[in-house]
């Protein structure tokens, strides 16, 4: 990173820019700048940051950005790709572990993390229990109906058997 810094300044100095210059122009502040020129990558909390960082500041120079980016990615390449892969499982397994004991532990009603009971304010379902309820009651309106309807036919069936039965038997 070092030498990416110092060919970023080197080519600032070359354009005649000053470092507060360039600071003001890209919105970042001078010391985001000395840190990329000096080459402290410690300086930045988030890897993405400084490399849209740098990008910017190459393309704000005039230079190319694209083998800027290369170098930088290889920098970091070789910056991550140091921790080693029994590194990895060794954290992954203590990482189990500690999920295992917090597991076991036993917890207090004052210190356990508390899980929200279901309230029905909550949830989304009033509309559909109540359109529910609705079609519930439609139908036991409907069957009620049908039932009643259907004794008045068989009371109307059975008047008209016996206004017939007495229509027959007059005519004879």
């Amino acid at each position: 990173m070092k030498e990416i810094g110092e060919f970023l300044k080197s080519s600032r100095i070359q354009n005649g820019i000053s470092l507060e210059e360039a600071a003001e122009d890209l919105n970042f502040s001078v010391i985001q700048l000395e840190n990329v020129e000096d080459g402290n990558v410690r300086a930045f909390k988030d890897v993405f940051t400084l490399r849209e960082l740098v990008k910017e500041y190459a393309k704000y120079l005039g230079v190319e950005t694209d083998s800027i980016m290369d170098e930088f990615n290889d920098f970091m390449f070789e910056h991550t790709s140091k921790i080693s892969l029994d590194d990895i499982l060794e954290a992954r397994k203590l990482a189990k572990e500690k999920e295992l004991e917090e597991k076991e532990k036993i917890s207090s009603p004052y210190t356990r993390i508390r899980t929200p009971k279901i309230s029905w304010n909550r949830i989304k379902l009033k509309p559909v229990l109540i359109t529910i309820g609705i079609i519930i009651a439609i139908f036991a309106i409907l069957g009620i109906w049908s039932l009643v309807h259907k004794e008045e036919e068989v009371i109307s069936s059975e008047l008209i058997g016996r206004k017939m039965e007495e229509v027959y038997e007059f005519t004879y």
